[in-house]
């Protein structure tokens, strides 16, 4: 059950785009960006540049052959900008050259002449400005007008969430290789192949047969490839198509972190009310999406923040309300979570308002209200196999909340230098592409005579393990030992059509087909062994370990026999199926419908410890149940659940995007921008699996890529009760990540307030009175 790509890995030997051996006479091409966040481009001056040694060609708008055109969902991006600049390292122009050195010589020499503008980077002011990229959203249920009248407590306040760096190991890239004619061969890092072919073919002007494109494995995505590798592969292709040459496009780490965006940041206004007992009546939320420059896949992230705006909890009135805002900063994107994050974020932060206004445990609140069977969810789907409160109640019996939060107080009661916060997050998440349309998979299996299996799917392996969980589940369904199986790169000419491995669809999909397939293969050896059996009913035929049973006793017949065999017969040894997840259904004209095949559910309890001097703290414990299913790679889903965690706890605390009022980003490099390291992260992750067949995935088991990203919330409002276990009355935004920064800050905010007022007052003394000896 080891990792596919283990020894690989081990050994140095796993292939990434630019490890493939270099074709004869391959050049290098660098991306020349708007130094300005907004502006306009009056002139641009490519002599020099186009002079300097090893120079091949520049490009810009005028030179694209097709159409300047990659945004996805709305046509709003060109691929090179010739007049409008709307952020910061906005691509302008392209260089390519017979070396990289060459190539960030020559960018150096480009002289543009712009006429800079104001720019915006608050969603707020986008919105009030009218910088809206679609009409706002809402979801609703019940009747949240009148529901505030039945509230023993009503609580009102603001939550925001800052954006989050992917920071992938490998930076975005693409290879693109002319064959013959006018067809062209791209190696690109993306999570969305058939992205990249569609618009490649569009930019360059030939239909979509003609380009090719391969992924062999990525060095993390995150989502950040699941759009935004599209941009970077059509610029290689550009050039190759043009030059007929081999043409390599690979972002520096620092253009990198400028030129593409990130997760997004929002800014939300809640209102919640509840009983006297904590139950909640009525919910509302305005989600402040700031999306960047472009659209990208903003409105299906704002989507899925709709979806989760609730988190796991059933309220009966909700009116959840979003805007996509426009902003001068690199288009936002794709990211574990989907802003399903930032939905809940906002929701956690109007629960510990109001425990802290009603002077009771947030985990009473959050224990009360978790959704259960049969309840409804804002959109319109009914909770199905239901596991909040089991999941809840099984964190509870293995890691005693109780227990947790006494230790904690009598820590507190002991220590004035150090106070320990306790936290519980409850985690709903719902799997499928919202868009449910890219729902849909296909895969293709090659029998070879000698019985080993070749797999081709359209699921990207890029560190989350989908080639692993594919290996086991073709093996499982052929009978046969992982060992046979071989996973191939990802293709558009063996897979066509494919949708991106995003969503944490890709297992469930790929995995569905793969076992269609299998069954299709299966079938055909059934019909044949029936003859050679002389039996009815080939349904009492099984393979298992390599060997045929009939009625559950041994043949003679095994695996490599029967391979044979079907071959000799002139019996097909390749199969070729499609997965379409049923059952899914969404209606955006009544925001109604059944858009999840299922949800996954988890509670995590966190234990946190705060430096009151410095302000540094450390996760000590994390305690988690996880909803798993039916595991397939016990292996891969712990790693998922740690790492989806730890990038969590990262965005909540540590990494922090900063944005100058100007629109540059200022957290621009590794040296700014910091990001958890193992000694950051909690010494011991308590896991513990709650397993259950699940109808709807590979071999009843669940999604598990995204889900586990959201406990890290928690980090959070466990740093938060532990400022309050040292300042009971302070009062502080909601305002994430909670860097030691602004734990210092607030731990002594309310002194620092009094002594700037104090000193502001001796000022204001001493200027009256040297006001007075002036007369």
């Amino acid at each position: 059950m080891k990792h596919y790509d283990a020894e690989l890995h081990t050994r140095g030997e796993s292939l990434y785009v630019d490890d493939v051996p270099e074709p004869g006479g391959m050049l290098h091409a660098l991306v020349y960006g708007s130094p300005v966040a907004h502006g306009t481009l009056e002139s641009l001056d490519l002599d020099a540049a186009r002079s300097a040694p090893g120079v091949v060609a520049i490009y810009t708008a005028g030179d694209i052959p097709g159409k300047n055109q990659v945004g996805s969902v709305i046509s709003d991006e060109p691929l090179l900008t010739d007049r409008e600049l709307n952020y910061q390292g906005h691509p302008i122009a392209v260089i390519v050259a017979e070396s990289q050195e060459d190539a960030t010589y020559a960018r150096s020499l480009i002289d543009a002449r712009i006429t800079e503008k104001k720019a915006i980077v608050d969603p707020r002011e986008a919105f009030k400005k009218g910088e809206v990229l679609d009409t706002p959203r809402t979801f609703a249920m019940g009747d949240v007008d009148a529901a505030w009248d039945n509230c023993h407590i009503v609580v009102e306040g603001r939550a925001d969430c800052a954006g989050q760096e992917h920071l992938y190991l490998e930076t975005q890239r693409a290879r693109a290789v002319p064959t013959e004619g006018d067809r062209i061969r791209i190696y690109s890092s993306t999570q969305s192949p058939y992205a990249v072919q569609e618009a490649a073919a569009r930019v360059i002007g030939v239909a979509e047969h003609k380009v090719e494109v391969d992924v062999i494995r990525l060095g993390g995505g995150f989502g950040g490839k699941e759009d935004q590798a599209t941009h970077w592969a059509c610029m290689a292709a550009l050039a190759s198509h043009d030059l007929n040459a081999p043409v390599q496009l690979v972002l520096p780490r620092l253009d990198d972190l400028l030129m593409t965006g990130k997760r997004h940041p929002y800014s939300a206004d809640y209102k919640l009310g509840l009983a006297k007992d904590g139950t909640i009546i009525a919910y509302e939320v305005k989600h402040y999406q700031n999306a960047g420059a472009k659209t990208d896949l903003s409105l299906a992230v704002l989507e899925r923040t709709l979806f989760h705006s609730t988190n796991a909890y059933f309220v009966p009135n909700v009116r959840a309300w979003a805007a996509p805002c426009r902003t001068n900063i690199a288009p936002n994107t794709a990211f574990r979570g989907f802003g399903g994050p930032q939905g809940m974020f906002a929701m956690e932060s109007a629960i510990t308002h109001a425990a802290e206004e009603l002077g009771m445990p947030r985990e009473e609140i959050q224990r009360k209200n978790l959704i259960s069977e049969g309840q409804s969810f804002p959109y319109g789907q009914t909770a199905d196999r239901a596991r909040a409160d089991i999941t809840w109640e099984e964190a509870d019996r293995a890691y005693d909340l109780e227990k947790l939060r006494a230790e904690a107080d009598a820590f507190n009661a002991e220590h004035t230098d150090k106070k320990k916060g306790v936290a519980a997050m409850p985690v709903c998440f719902g799997i499928s592409f919202t868009g449910t349309f890219l729902n849909q998979a296909s895969a293709l299996l090659h029998v070879y005579t000698d019985g080993s299996v070749s797999l081709s799917t359209g699921g990207v392996e890029m560190g989350q393990g989908v080639n692993s969980k594919l290996v086991n589940i073709c093996a499982r369904a052929l009978g046969i030992s992982t060992g046979r199986v071989k996973v191939e790169t990802t293709n558009t000419t063996r897979i066509a059509n494919m949708s991106p491995s995003a969503a944490s669809a890709t297992t469930d999909l790929n995995g569905g087909a793969t076992i269609l397939a299998a069954k299709e293969l299966l079938g055909r050896f059934r019909q044949m062994l029936a003859r050679e059996l002389g039996i009815q009913n080939e349904e009492n035929i099984e393979f298992h370990d390599e060997r045929v049973l009939y009625r559950g006793r041994l043949t003679e017949w095994d695996w490599k026999k029967v391979v044979k065999h079907a071959y000799m017969s002139r019996i097909s040894l390749s199969a070729q199926a499609f997965y379409a997840t049923p059952n899914i259904w969404f209606d955006k004209d009544s925001e109604k419908g059944r858009p999840f095949a299922y949800h996954v559910y988890g509670t995590s309890f966190f234990e946190v410890t705060v430096d009151i001097l410095r302000g540094t703290y450390t996760i000590d414990d994390v305690y988690l149940v996880h909803d798993l299913g039916r595991t397939v790679n016990e292996l891969i889903d712990r790693g998922q659940i740690e790492g989806g965690l730890a990038q969590g706890i990262g965005w909540m605390t540590l990494e922090e995007l900063a944005y100058g009022d100007d629109g540059a980003l200022l957290s621009a490099a590794l040296s700014t921008y910091k990001c958890p390291d193992g000694y950051f992260l909690p010494d011991d992750i308590h896991i513990t699996w709650l397993e259950d067949e699940n109808p709807d995935g590979p071999y009843g088991s669940k999604a598990v890529g995204e889900p586990p990203l959201m406990y890290g919330i928690g980090a959070y409002f466990a740093l938060r009760d532990a400022i309050r276990a040292y300042d009971a009355d302070t009062e502080f935004p909601f305002d994430a990540p909670m860097t030691p920064e602004k734990v210092l800050l607030q731990l002594h905010h309310r002194r620092l307030s009094a002594y700037w007022r104090r000193a502001l007052q001796q000022q204001s003394t001493m200027e009256m009175e040297t006001f007075s000896l002036g007369e």
